[in-house]
């Protein structure tokens, strides 16, 4: 799965993960994740998570990230990782 519904569900991967570093509850309200929110500085995304993130955004884009030629700034915000990873060829 590529495109707009591989970017969906890597986008709700990350509002889970946001609700999760903001300590909401599943069912509590609370805001959405903002496309220009950084994730890497607020911890949405840390170490620990990275690869599973990775092959996630590989599963879904249907591309091979290599570590090589990314760099974190294509990682900071949901905006950043849909222009690097979903949008064109």
């Amino acid at each position: 799965m590529s495109g707009q519904a591989g970017f969906g569900i890597v986008a709700d991967y990350l509002q889970a993960k946001y609700r999760q570093v903001q300590d909401l509850q599943p069912d509590e309200p609370g805001a959405a994740l903002a496309p220009d929110y950084d994730l890497i500085d607020s911890r949405v995304l840390d170490s620990l998570a990275f690869v599973e993130f990775i092959l996630l955004v590989e599963e879904h884009s249907g591309r091979e990230i290599s570590i090589d030629t990314v760099s974190r700034e294509d990682f900071r915000t949901v905006e950043s990782i849909r222009k690097r990873f979903f949008d064109g060829p």
